[in-house]
């Protein structure tokens, strides 16, 4: 798409640039949201940290008695009560989202599927987020004490520096005194902030500290983000727990939904036409004595149908696992298959060995999805397919020059297949622009393929 360029005229510039983004960023709303965040630390830490260590030290001198283990109990609890809260307000103020942690696995049931508070009891103290939960309480207040300190220290002198001509009236008025004093002694040895160079100069000064006000205030808030996200959110371990939980739940759906397009092909196409050659050659039977030559051709028929119920049902065992990809690996199949597809596809694989089956597998369907697209939906003249390695990686890139506009948003069949990428920790990517060209890369991790010989796959085209 050709782009027209106009010489600069002066004036013209859009109104958003006017004005340096450094003379508007002490202005911003995130400046006064971090600003008000650190302002409100300090009381949100002393609660905390109150209420943790008497907590704790209350649980720790009841041991000695039943009552102890209980109490630590709601200290933790109380803990990640907190946490909650802490959590909001950084995502209020910092527009920082953390996910919530792993829930107390004691509340859906303890040893042998009991539950009871004992169970959840002891599910708090052996939770390592908990215990995070505690840290965080006690480590906060000594840096929301320091960040409150500067944050104010900062706030205050720069807008007051900043507008010190507009209030240094109130000195000689109220105070008898001609300025801000900066210095003074016993001796009667004092400097005022009076003459016009000091006070132009302290506002300057008092500017420069704003222009440096949103940094700061960015530079502290960072340190509350990093505390927030790495002590109250959820562990590594618990968060790769969840996304292989999720990966199983997307493969069990993908699973499903294969059976159901076999059920449904094999009962409306070969279980069909197998019904109808029954009945037919049935039919056949009946007619062999009466009229021969009607029954010939109801068989004749019948042939027919057979033929079309064994194609058919090789479409159907080629869209479950074609038998190429099986005995000849990806590069064959892929050739094959960009055989079958409208657009014209150059095709190039280079391989130094078959990967595992199932990675083989999503690789070959991955393409077949694509072209399928391609064939119906991008209107593309020519389409080129890439598959190689790079380290433990097996990449493919679809690219095709159709008019573009594919999206992985609206439930698409490019969204189901980020979903079966993801269940392998693999990766999806579109690139699709109004006008095409659309290229498409996917990402499945390297595995090995077990008791196989290695070989270099070769490249082919059509």
């Amino acid at each position: 798409m050709a782009t027209a360029y106009r010489p600069y005229e002066p004036g013209t510039e859009p109104r958003g640039h006017l004005v340096p983004a450094a003379l508007k960023a002490p202005f911003q709303a995130r400046v006064w949201r971090e600003f008000l965040y650190l302002v409100i630390s300090l009381p949100m830490a002393v609660l905390t940290f109150v209420y943790t260590i008497t907590m704790l030290a209350l649980g720790a001198g009841l041991l000695i008695t039943f009552l102890g283990v209980p109490v630590l109990g709601a200290a933790l609890a109380g803990c990640r009560a907190l946490g909650v809260v802490e959590r909001a307000r950084a995502r209020a103020l910092l527009r920082l989202e953390v996910a919530e942690p792993e829930p107390v696995l004691g509340r859906k049931g303890g040893r042998g599927g009991k539950r009871g508070p004992v169970a959840w009891v002891g599910a708090l103290l052996r939770s390592g987020t908990s215990w995070r939960h505690v840290i965080y309480a006690l480590i906060h207040l000594p840096w929301a004490l320091f960040s409150f300190t500067f944050a104010i220290a900062f706030t205050s002198y720069g807008w007051g520096f900043a507008t010190y001509p507009l209030w240094r009236w109130v000195f000689p008025r109220y105070m008898d005194e001609p300025g801000l004093q900066i210095f003074g002694d016993d001796h009667g040895r004092a400097f005022y902030l009076d003459t016009p160079f000091e006070i132009a100069a302290t506002c300057v000064v008092g500017v420069l500290v704003l222009l440096l006000t949103p940094w700061v205030m960015r530079a502290l808030t960072s340190v509350d983000r990093i505390m927030v996200a790495g002590l109250l959110g959820p562990s590594r371990l618990a968060s790769r727990v969840w996304e292989l939980e999720s990966d199983r739940g997307t493969v069990v759906d993908t699973a499903a939904a294969d059976l159901r397009r076999i059920e449904r092909d094999l009962h409306d196409g070969a279980q069909a036409r197998l019904v109808a050659l029954a009945m037919g050659l049935g039919l056949a039977k009946e007619k062999l004595e009466e009229d021969p030559e009607a029954a010939a051709k109801m068989v004749d028929e019948a042939h027919g149908e057979v033929k079309l119920a064994l194609q058919e049902l090789r479409d159907l065992a080629r869209g479950i696992h074609p038998a190429i990809l099986t005995d000849r690996g990806l590069g064959p199949a892929l050739s094959a298959l960009s055989a079958r597809c409208t657009v014209p596809v150059t095709v190039s694989v280079d391989l130094p060995q078959r990967p595992a089956p199932a990675i083989e597998g999503i690789a070959y369907f991955t393409v077949s999805e694509l072209l399928q697209n391609i064939s119906k939906h991008s209107g593309a003249r020519t389409a080129e397919v890439d598959v190689w390695r790079t380290e433990d990686r097996l990449l493919i890139q679809v690219r095709d020059d159709g008019h573009g506009g594919a999206t992985t948003d609206g439930g698409t069949g490019l969204a189901g297949l980020t979903d079966r990428l993801g269940s392998v920790d693999g990766l999806f990517a579109v690139d699709s622009p109004p006008g095409g060209p659309t290229s498409v890369t996917a990402e499945l991790p390297w595995r090995h393929r077990t008791g196989s010989a290695a070989g270099t796959a070769v490249a082919h085209s059509r």
